[in-house]
């Protein structure tokens, strides 16, 4: 019944114009007010959502090279000697460290912190990681040294 009802109605219509089905003027300004609304919000979401994945990246490779200098010191025994500080180089980023050793209120340990910082997109940021280090026994090239418990 619905069909020829359609029917019938392009059939008086057929007549001067054709029988033709479109999107009327005000449907069509409709869907593109909306899609310059939608468009540059989506835009957007897509550039914050990039600049918070490269700043995740950054802050991964910050990670590695501060537990690499906190392993390297270890190893040197170097940490001992005060605050260090240097500019480590992970892949084409440069990443500035500072390693800074504090009493640790237990024990005969210390409290070692390797903090790194790097600027991404017009902002610094930063990465911290401690270990502790036992003053007791530090590896020397002769073996270890240190009180006997």
């Amino acid at each position: 019944m619905a069909r020829y009802a359609i029917s019938a109605a392009c059939n008086g219509a057929r007549a001067r114009f054709g029988c033709q089905r479109g999107f009327t003027l005000a449907e069509t300004m409709a869907a593109l007010v909306f899609m310059a609304i939608v468009i540059p919000a989506a835009v957007e979401a897509l550039h914050v959502a990039s600049g918070a994945g490269e700043i995740a990246v950054r802050k991964g490779e910050a990670a590695h090279v501060a537990e690499r200098i906190l392993n390297q010191s270890l190893v040197m025994t170097n940490w001992s000697t005060g605050a260090q500080s240097g500019v480590a180089d992970e892949g084409s980023d440069e990443f500035h460290w500072t390693l800074k050793s504090e009493n640790w209120p237990q024990d005969t340990m210390e409290l070692l912190t390797a903090d790194v910082t790097f600027s991404t997109q017009g902002r610094d940021y930063s990465v911290e990681i401690s270990t502790l280090a036992n003053l007791q026994t530090q590896t020397t090239p002769m073996g270890t040294q240190g009180a006997t418990p």
